[in-house]
C-alpha cells in the first residue's frame, strides 16, 4: 500500500471515526497538555502526528520508511519533526519527550520488547502504546491466514501478552484499555461504542498506558 492510498483511509467515514476512537483513548491515558512533547514511535504518513500536534503539542514523529516520512513531511505543518529511525534503537536521549505514542505499529516490527524499553527510555512522564488485539472482530476479519491489506504480516496479541512486555522496565499505573469493539463502524457503531466500557480487553486496538518512574 502508498502512503498516500493509507492517509487517504482515514478521509473516509470509517477511516475516521476509527482513527478519532484510537486517538481519543490515547490522549485520554496520556493527559498531555498544549505545549508538551510528544514522540509519536511509527508514525507512518503522521495521521496521529497531526492530530496530536492539532490538540497544541509539539511533536515528532519517527518512522523507518523514508517515503511514508516524506509524505508526512509534505502533507503537515513545518512545525512537526519527522525523523527517518528505528524503534528498537531510538536515536534520542533518555527523557527526551515528556509523552510517547504508538498505535498499532509495533507489531509490525521484530523485538517488540526492545521497541517497548526503548519507548519507555525515552518517555519523561506518560506513555501510550497500542497493539491489535487478537481477542476481537477486527481479528477474525482481517487478521487470520497472516492478514489482509494493510493489516498483512502484522502480530496481534491478547492482555497478558502486551501486559508481559513491560516487565522488569521503569513504570507505574499500568492500565490496559481498548477500543473499536464494532470495527465495521456505521451509524450502529458510532452509537453503541461510547457505551461500552474501555476496560474491557475485546477491542481492536489493546491500549497499554502508565508512567515512568
Amino acid at each position: 500500500m502508498n502512503p498516500a492510498d493509507y492517509d487517504a483511509w482515514y478521509d473516509t467515514p470509517r477511516g475516521r471515526w476509527i482513527g478519532e476512537a484510537e486517538y481519543a483513548l490515547a490522549a485520554r491515558q496520556l493527559d498531555a497538555q498544549p505545549g508538551d512533547s510528544l514522540l509519536d514511535v511509527g508514525c507512518g504518513t503522521g495521521w496521529f502526528s497531526r492530530r496530536a500536534a492539532a490538540d497544541g503539542l509539539v511533536v515528532t514523529g519517527l518512522d523507518p520508511n523514508v517515503a511514508w516520512l516524506d509524505f508526512a513531511r509534505l502533507h503537515s505543518s513545518p512545525a512537526l519533526n519527522w525523523v527517518e529511525g528505528d524503534a528498537r534503537a531510538l536515536p534520542f536521549a533518555d527523557g527526551s519527550f515528556e509523552h510517547v505514542l504508538s498505535i498499532a505499529a509495533l507489531c509490525f516490527i521484530d523485538d517488540e520488547r526492545q521497541a517497548v524499553a526503548e519507548c519507555v527510555r525515552v518517555a519523561r512522564r506518560h506513555f501510550a502504546i497500542g497493539w491489535l488485539n487478537r481477542a476481537s472482530l477486527l481479528y477474525w476479519q482481517k487478521g487470520r491466514k497472516g492478514g489482509s491489506g494493510a493489516y498483512r504480516g502484522a502480530r496481534w496479541h491478547g492482555p497478558r501478552e502486551v501486559l508481559a512486555l513491560f516487565s522488569g522496565l521503569p513504570v507505574q499505573n499500568l492500565k490496559l484499555r481498548s477500543t473499536v469493539f464494532l470495527p465495521a463502524g456505521g451509524c450502529c457503531a458510532a452509537w453503541v461504542e461510547p457505551g461500552i466500557p474501555k476496560v474491557l480487553p475485546w477491542g481492536s486496538l489493546l491500549l497499554v498506558s502508565g508512567e515512568k518512574t
